[in-house]
């Protein structure tokens, strides 16, 4: 068999950094945002709103209130209701009516929440053809062509990489573009709100880049496509379609690894970041050195592990005119490339000359099985859904169901349910913060807007100002994902780029004038008053009550010195524009962040 080095296609452009590099590069960066989170609407510096509007109205002059960070200073906010949680957990937030709908599901909360749980993890039966009817006028040249994983990536290959587009534009910033504005409107108007949420969960526990070059730019909605089939199956599955995806073996090297050279960066992120986690990463000790559990398996993984996982998955590649390979970026083994002398991994022995793929396959089987893999998931799981740092009980309680049921077609649905079924999840509140694509969606839900981002219309700014929140979909460099951790986001940059987006949204017209965030129209015509409009609007924003200072600064800054029970005159555009920014407001207060 040939040993010979793989070629490195001309067609591929990538970052000088490693991936390791930018892990850690990324990590050092994550603990000095986290060092000192500021104040939210500090009285100093860029922490005073800026909603751009120019001089106030010509009444009684007051600024912009700045309100409190509560979390910070008061402790946490009380938890409010069953309906509230879930539409801010389970998705990205309440739209009109939405609570409504929740609170029919049952007599009491905890029948409402089981109902709605069950609802949203059987998303084939949600009736979604307001979103299907949005998503047909949306313009999206290259975005679910097929709901055949091959059919659509062949299709993805030959149009963005071979250039055959068949309206001639074979650009990859097409499914780039496509793939980020579609992850924009489901969240927005999908009925389907758990599956974003755990589509964009997985997306960062399998990260890759859009950054890295035209092969991961046009595939990566390839490995959306196959993330969404699997993850509400069975994690294996998942991790076996993820590992051979095309954006995958690219953005990890394993598309080159070979005998004569084999690439350790995808079974290193393979075992400390998609299965085991660090947590279980015992260093450098001998194989035979580590401590087993009541089952015979190691309790961790050593460095030889890695090494010999990494011979396991030589040959695994894909095609992209290499030999007779075909072209089609379709996965490709390449028998003459693997390693085919015997390995161990995980205390499992693979002997040598198995039949094609079978090492790999044995290495995940191991990985999946293992129940260490249960317990670094089931803590991303709970971090996710409850607080940072979840209580272990419940990460124990949660390990165990994915382990018990690791080859069962529904695994993760169980796992999810144990998740969401847990006395932590409905009674704990303000121990998660929404991250800026949290904001961004949950302030256009709230809203009613009307609005479909564009890359290249009077609405494509809009992507523009939401990547200076720190936040582009698909974007994190690093092979670790986005954090999900409170301290991340709660830095200066992703605060005040969010609070700019947020009153753009709320200012932003198109060409004819028209607000694609209606505040008027949507305000009750017999609701003018101060007190009347900074409540109808709390609630309508965040279905509950807000903190009573914040409040109040609300309202004063809607009377601007006028009595707050007066009717104001919303045809005078000055009134209106501080009803526009009083709602702005609403949207950057501490409150509405909260999760």
């Amino acid at each position: 068999m040939s040993s010979s080095s793989p070629p490195s296609p001309d067609r591929r452009k990538k970052s000088s950094l490693s991936r390791r590099g930018l892990l850690g590069t990324a990590a050092a960066v994550g603990a000095v945002g986290a060092a000192a989170p500021p104040l939210i609407g500090s009285t100093d510096g860029p922490g005073r709103f800026d909603l751009d509007r120019g001089p106030l109205p010509k009444m009684r002059r007051r600024e912009p209130p700045r309100l409190t960070y509560s979390g910070q200073s008061k402790g946490l906010p009380s938890t409010p209701s069953a309906a509230v949680v879930a539409l801010n957990r389970m998705g990205f937030g309440p739209r009109p009516g939405d609570v409504g709908a929740f609170n029919a599901l049952g007599g009491n909360d905890t029948d409402r929440l089981n109902a709605y749980i069950a609802q949203q993890l059987n998303p084939d039966a949600i009736d979604d053809s307001e979103m299907d009817a949005r998503f047909a006028t949306a313009n999206f040249p290259s975005y679910g062509l097929s709901n055949n994983p091959d059919t659509y990536l062949a299709t993805l290959w030959d149009w963005y990489i071979n250039d055959n587009a068949p309206d001639g534009n074979s650009s990859s910033n097409i499914p780039h573009d496509d793939l980020m504005r579609a992850k924009f409107l489901r969240a927005m108007y999908s009925k389907k709100q758990l599956v974003e949420v755990l589509a964009e969960f997985w997306h960062d526990h399998f990260n890759t880049s859009l950054n890295d070059s035209s092969f991961v730019r046009a595939t990566l909605p390839h490995l959306d496509l196959v993330i969404r089939q699997n993850h509400l199956g069975r994690f294996r599955d998942l991790l076996e379609a993820v590992t051979r995806s095309t954006a995958m073996l690219y953005y990890l090297d394993n598309y080159t690894s070979s005998n004569a050279g084999p690439n350790e960066n995808f079974c290193r992120e393979l075992f400390e970041l998609h299965t085991l986690g660090a947590e279980n990463y015992l260093g450098v000790m001998q194989q035979n050195e580590v401590p087993t559990d009541g089952d015979g398996k190691p309790i961790g993984y050593v460095d030889a592990d890695v090494f010999e996982a990494t011979r396991a998955f030589t040959g695994w590649s894909f095609s992209f005119g290499s030999g007779d390979d075909g072209d089609t970026g379709l996965f490709f083994y390449r028998p003459d490339w693997h390693d085919r002398f015997q390995k161990s991994v995980l205390g499992t022995f693979l002997p040598a000359d198995q039949p094609d793929e079978k090492d790999g396959e044995d290495v995940l089987d191991a990985l999946a099985s293992h129940p260490g893999t249960g317990r670094y998931i089931a803590r991303k799981l709970c971090r996710k859904f409850i607080s940072d740092d979840p209580p272990q009980s419940l990460i124990d309680t949660v390990a165990g169901v994915f382990t018990d049921q690791w080859q069962a077609p529904d695994q993760l649905k169980q796992v999810y349910q144990a998740i969401l079924q847990s006395p932590e999840f409905i009674s704990t509140w303000g121990e998660k913060v929404k991250r800026p694509f949290h904001i961004a969606a949950s302030a256009l839900r709230a809203t009613a807007a009307n609005f479909t981002p564009q890359p290249d219309s009077d609405t494509g700014s809009f992507m523009g100002r939401f990547d200076d929140t720190g936040h582009e979909p698909f974007h994190w460099p690093a092979p670790n994902g986005y954090p999900d951790v409170r301290g991340a986001w709660t830095s200066m940059t992703p605060m005040v780029m969010s609070w700019r987006l947020a009153g753009w949204l709320i200012d932003f017209d198109n060409a004819s004038d028209v607000h694609y965030i209606d505040v008027l129209g949507q305000t009750p015509a017999h609701i003018r008053s101060a007190n009347a409009l900074a409540d109808f609007w709390i609630d309508r924003i965040l279905k509950r009550t807000m903190s009573t200072d914040d409040r109040q600064s609300i309202v004063e800054f809607m009377g601007q010195g006028i009595n707050p029970d007066f009717d104001l005159n919303l045809n005078d555009e000055d009134t209106l524009d501080r009803l526009r920014s009083m709602v702005g407001l609403i949207l950057m207060s501490p409150d509405f962040l909260w999760r």
